[in-house]
């Protein structure tokens, strides 16, 4: 099987992933950020990669009752350990629940008791130590709020929940108009579709920009630039098109964006001329090739300086500028802001 270029960050070992299923989980929150994990999977498989991702369903009792009246079943208890160490972290996921989804007060109360408890007793310990990772989506942020998860860093959640996570957790810094919110091993989102957002987030620190974007584009949905930013990200701008050598440009381009993408090499890419390469991108993607592959790179170079670990120098030699003030030049040209500005802005 010809193995196809799936970015700098190639896991060793699959992250176990447990999906914390609550009593009337709103199925939209936990589908929405599970599939593009079993999609990155797929995905890993059919490049000749190992799959990322191990996931597991873990809930307060073996079956759950959905927001669909549907039955969840086959759900493992909750774990008295977690799997994963500090190679490979363990992701847990608590995810929503309906309010008005068909379940009894008492199954309700019961269930989030008893998920509040293994998240203070279980996974709080395993985040210190550096053996696990939470992500929350939309009320699921309550539970993990309530169990002290949130305390002393940031968090967000669906826009109806705002005030709730206030004033339920005073001691955990709440940001409101946030898609979603990473902070150390804790991440939160707005909920619903978003965790779609979180998830790709996700794929793309662990795994590369080349899997996010294919996992994406699998699903059909568009690729968020930042849990800040609320513009639809370049990554996949100008790739709302069927044609297969314009796309194998922009595969190997947003591989390796780091390359000398001459025009040259990249008609060779797409085994034509590069006057025809530049026919090709005007008519199906809008935009000259090494004006698209400027616009990549900025907007590679945001995904880069929200994680906070690198210095602009260092994000501009990985995205392919030659320098920080070359960086600056193109995301100049692009936005109103510089990077310094832009960074400040998105932690807020």
């Amino acid at each position: 099987m010809r193995r196809v270029p799936l970015g700098s960050a190639k896991p060793a070992a699959a992250v176990p992933v447990l999906l914390v299923v609550l009593p009337g989980v709103l199925l939209l929150d936990l589908a929405g950020i599970a599939e593009p994990l079993r999609v990155a999977n797929e995905c890993a498989l059919a490049a000749g990669v190992t799959p990322p991702f191990q996931l597991s369903a873990v809930a307060p009792g073996v079956e759950q009752t959905s927001s669909l009246a549907l039955r969840i079943a086959g759900c493992a208890p909750l774990p008295p350990t977690l799997p994963g160490d500090e190679a490979t972290p363990a992701w847990v996921i608590v995810v929503g629940t309906a309010s008005k989804a068909p379940v009894t007060a008492a199954e309700r109360d019961t269930g989030r008791a008893a998920v509040i408890d293994w998240l203070q007793h279980c996974v709080q310990p395993a985040l210190a130590a550096g053996r696990a990772r939470l992500w929350t989506v939309c009320s699921g942020a309550l539970t993990a709020a309530a169990a002290g998860l949130f305390d002393g860093r940031q968090c967000t959640t669906h826009h109806e929940l705002i005030d709730t996570l206030r004033q339920l957790r005073p001691q955990a810094h709440v940001l409101d108009n946030r898609i979603y919110v990473i902070d150390g091993p804790v991440a939160s989102s707005a909920g619903i579709t978003a965790g779609i957002d979180l998830a790709l987030a996700a794929i793309q620190q662990h795994c590369g920009d080349d899997l996010a974007a294919r996992v994406a584009r699998e699903l059909v949905v568009y690729w968020r630039r930042a849990g800040a930013d609320p513009q639809l990200s370049p990554l996949l701008e100008h790739r709302n098109h069927l044609h297969s050598a314009v796309h194998r440009v922009q595969d190997a381009v947003l591989a390796d964006p780091a390359a000398d993408w001459s025009l040259p090499r990249l008609a060779a890419q797409a085994h034509v001329s590069p006057r025809h390469l530049r026919r090709l991108f005007q008519q199906h993607a809008g935009i000259n090739p090494l004006r698209y592959v400027q616009q990549l790179r900025v907007a590679l170079a945001r995904q880069w300086l929200q994680q906070g670990r690198f210095t602009l120098e260092q994000v501009a030699e990985r995205v392919g500028f030659a320098s920080a003030r070359q960086l600056r030049a193109a995301w100049k040209q692009q936005a109103d802001d510089l990077p310094g500005a832009w960074r400040r802005s998105a932690k807020r």
